[in-house]
């Protein structure tokens, strides 16, 4: 049953998000509806863990790409260090390709932004209140017996990309160098050049300018 209004307790929402004018938005929205704070802003991972222990949020909403990091890893890192945190991940990203690993990561939903303010809202009260939001077309791929290959149907083979080669093919879309992807990312220039090879093979691609260009018409699809 859909919640008209988050009723109960007083909910603190953290919103992480690399975009100023996105996370404004975010606030607006949200501070309209009863019990509702948003308790915080971050547009890294540092930070938005940073700002996590410091206020102890019921909710955070994060992007899957970010100023420095990965909206994946922070997840990760969230429920690490705090189990009961919920987390929602908003984002532009296509819903096939990402929302399995972002449930395997830890979040209990995956909402994209371009969805009506009221879907939103949606998918903040359902997590709020314990369950699982993702669009019914997502819910109806994941119950059959091969959810990822479905999810993933007639999308070449990125989907068998593991989640730091995503997060790498991405940021190689979006201009980065391997030094630059390598301090993003707190790695090994050269741990950095194997996931590029790694990449590469997965997608049979002959050089780095294969490799750069499959990247960037990814990232412009994707944004």
């Amino acid at each position: 049953m859909k919640s008209s209004a988050i009723h109960d307790a007083h909910r603190r929402i953290l919103i992480v998000d690399d975009h100023p004018l996105v996370r404004h938005g975010f606030r607006e929205l949200l501070e309209r509806e009863p019990n509702v704070e948003v308790c915080g802003e971050a547009e890294t991972v540092q930070e938005a863990l940073r700002l996590a222990s410091v206020h102890e949020p019921d909710l955070v909403i994060a992007d899957i790409s970010l100023k420095e990091g990965n909206g994946i890893d922070l997840v990760k890192r969230l429920k690490a260090l705090h189990p009961t945190v919920r987390v929602l991940v908003a984002s532009m990203h296509d819903e096939a390709l990402y929302a399995e690993r972002v449930l395997r990561a830890g979040a209990m939903g995956y909402v994209c932004k371009h969805q009506a303010v009221e879907k939103i809202l949606d998918s903040v009260r359902v997590v709020l209140e314990g369950g699982v939001y993702l669009s019914p077309e997502m819910t109806a791929r994941l119950l059959k017996s091969h959810p990822l290959r479905a999810a993933c149907e007639g999308r070449g083979s990125i989907a068998q990309l593991t989640d730091r080669e995503l997060e790498v093919f991405d940021a190689i879309g979006r201009g980065r160098s391997t030094r630059v992807i390598a301090e993003e990312l707190k790695l090994s220039a050269k741990t950095i050049e194997t996931h590029r090879e790694n990449i590469k093979r997965k997608l049979s691609l002959n050089n780095a300018t294969e490799l750069i260009q499959r990247a960037c018409e990814w990232a412009l699809g994707e944004s």
